[in-house]
């Protein structure tokens, strides 16, 4: 039986090895993610778009939107969240 295995294959095993050899003797925490700038800005408009799409729906809420308003915006919602996730 044994332990479980911390990585799926092979290759995500050398890959985690180059990336802590990579920060060994940097000023970056071990567990620091590296974003280029245009990544950086991406997840930022990603996370705008989710900001904004929650706010609709509180704007919805106050105005007294109707359900299928608000499960259109709900989807808006969704969607958005879906695509900030996705920047892995």
């Amino acid at each position: 039986m044994g332990r479980r295995r911390q990585y799926c294959r092979q290759s995500c095993r050398q890959r985690a090895y180059e990336q802590r050899a990579q920060v060994k003797g940097t000023s970056f925490a071990p567990d620091a993610v590296v974003l280029t700038a245009d990544e950086a800005a991406d997840l930022s408009d990603r996370v705008y778009q989710v900001r904004c799409a929650a706010e609709d729906i509180a704007t919805a809420l106050q105005e007294g939107a109707d359900g299928s308003e608000l499960r259109d915006l709900c989807e808006v919602l969704i969607q958005a969240a879906k695509a900030a996730d996705g920047w892995r």
